[in-house]
């Protein structure tokens, strides 16, 4: 928002007053730009003082007019329109949202409510109405999710899902489809792609360490991306990993994981670490999982090539 001010830009200067006065009325021959200053209800002698701003903002004001959408937008900024207004004597101009763009804002505004920390943003839109449903593999996938979907309001503490199956398939677009749907219900959710995280939590120790852990471990949804993609240590598994699905676990927090590796496999994966090999820490893991989730395999045609 720009407040004009007009103590420096027009003095009491008859050639001055002259000639904003000439080039004032001259731009008043034009229709719109009559009715735009004509709404303000200031007095001429004000106006004139910013025919220039005036009629950059009668030609966007002009483009809204004759606007069918933002496709069509002409104006410098898409979906804005740089506009005057009077407040209390005083011209001020600012960018003020038209029609269109206020629809486009408000049937997106649910995607807010969804969290994602380093994944593409492309799961932002995704819709459970454009997945792909023509593989039968995907078939258990979808009807559970499609459930899900259904059942979550009535039972906020149900199992989450631990999917998993080869690479490309669409396992994290599907999980998204499924956040989205609800977070047009006002749900919160977050997508972690885990190994990214595990190393921005490890970067940021002496910094926002707790507040990035805590939202995520915190969220009503949760989907654990990629999980088994991660370098185990033991600091990441018995430090961050299982306190914060114990904690899910025990709040009856709802929590996803998606997996290029079986429970069996990912149970070998958190057994060996760089510098040991412990299968009963492992084996505590995988039984909260085990615990938090229903377990599908979901091996389907690689969708990424």
């Amino acid at each position: 928002m720009k407040k004009i001010d007009e103590t420096n830009l027009f003095r009491k200067d008859p050639k001055i007053e002259q000639q904003l006065r000439k080039e004032f009325n001259q731009a008043l021959e034009n229709e719109e730009f009559r009715l735009l200053v004509t709404k303000l209800h200031l007095k001429e002698d004000v106006l004139m003082k910013y025919t220039s701003s005036l009629e950059d903002a009668c030609s966007e004001f002009s483009n809204c007019l004759k606007c069918k959408g933002l496709i069509e937008c002409k104006n410098k900024l898409n979906g804005f329109a740089y506009l005057p207004s009077n407040q209390n004597g005083n011209i001020v101009f600012e960018y003020k949202a038209c029609k269109y763009r206020k629809d486009v804002d408000k049937k997106n505004k649910y995607k807010n409510n969804v969290y994602l920390f380093n994944t593409p943003k492309e799961l932002k839109n995704a819709k459970m109405r454009d997945i792909y449903k023509e593989d039968k593999k995907r078939y258990e996938t979808i009807k559970w999710l499609t459930n899900f979907i259904k059942t979550y309001n009535s039972n906020e503490t149900q199992k989450g899902l631990y999917l998993h199956g080869n690479f490309g398939c669409g396992k994290t677009y599907l999980v998204a489809a499924t956040f989205n749907e609800l977070a047009k219900e006002g749900i919160k959710s977050a997508i972690v792609f885990w190994p990214e995280f595990l190393r921005n939590l490890k970067a940021n120790f002496n910094g926002n360490f707790n507040e990035m852990y805590e939202s995520v471990k915190k969220i009503p949804l949760l989907l654990i991306d990629d999980i088994g993609a991660e370098n185990t240590t033991a600091w990441g598994r018995d430090e961050i990993f299982c306190p914060l699905i114990q904690y899910r676990m025990e709040e009856g927090l709802t929590t996803f994981f998606t997996s290029n590796l079986n429970i069996k496999e990912l149970e070998e994966h958190f057994s060996i670490s760089k510098d040991s090999v412990d299968h009963v820490k492992a084996g505590r893991i995988i039984s909260r999982i085990i615990q938090l989730t229903d377990d599908i395999e979901m091996i389907s045609q690689n969708l990424r090539k």
